[in-house]
């Protein structure tokens, strides 16, 4: 059965911890050059991207620190779990995020890892740290949240 282009993505593994940890100013859909080892290995599942970030080496981008564990099927040519890997953006896009990452501070984390159609897609963000008082009022204000879907729920129910 083909699969649908249009249909939505279907996201791999995410960085939970990005979220918690940085502002997220703006994201940006890269691919990523792989191994077909690591292809498999994605697309199972198998795969970390919590210590992972993006490093700008002689104006290319790479992802550090992705942990993509080995292929269950794979033989002595299997990969290496956390090698470097060539991230492809057009030049324009990393141009500007190189720029504002080098005069703000700020910088380039991965957000998920999903396929679209038969491509395995990056989804990197610039970010910025929160402060700790900041990853409090994150919290509290989730909690505000859950609170009040609770006792919406509630009211509905009677």
């Amino acid at each position: 059965m083909a699969r649908d282009k249009n249909a939505p993505n279907r996201p791999l593994a995410t960085n939970k911890k990005a979220r918690h940890d940085y502002h997220v100013l703006e994201t940006l859909e890269v691919g990523i050059a792989l191994r077909g080892t690591e292809v498999k290995a994605i697309r199972q599942s198998n795969v970390q991207l919590r210590e992972a970030h993006v490093q700008i080496k002689n104006g290319e981008a790479w992802l550090m620190g992705a942990h993509i564990g080995a292929y269950s099927h794979g033989n002595r040519e299997n990969h290496e779990a956390e090698r470097p890997r060539k991230l492809l953006a057009s030049r324009r896009e990393l141009d500007r995020l190189v720029g504002q990452t080098q005069t703000k501070g700020l910088t380039i984390v991965p957000l998920s890892i999903y396929t679209k159609g038969n491509w395995i897609k990056l989804e990197i963000a610039l970010v910025r740290g929160k402060k700790l008082f900041d990853k409090r009022e994150t919290e509290k204000r989730k909690e505000l949240e859950k609170e009040a879907r609770v006792a919406m729920a509630e009211v509905n129910r009677r």
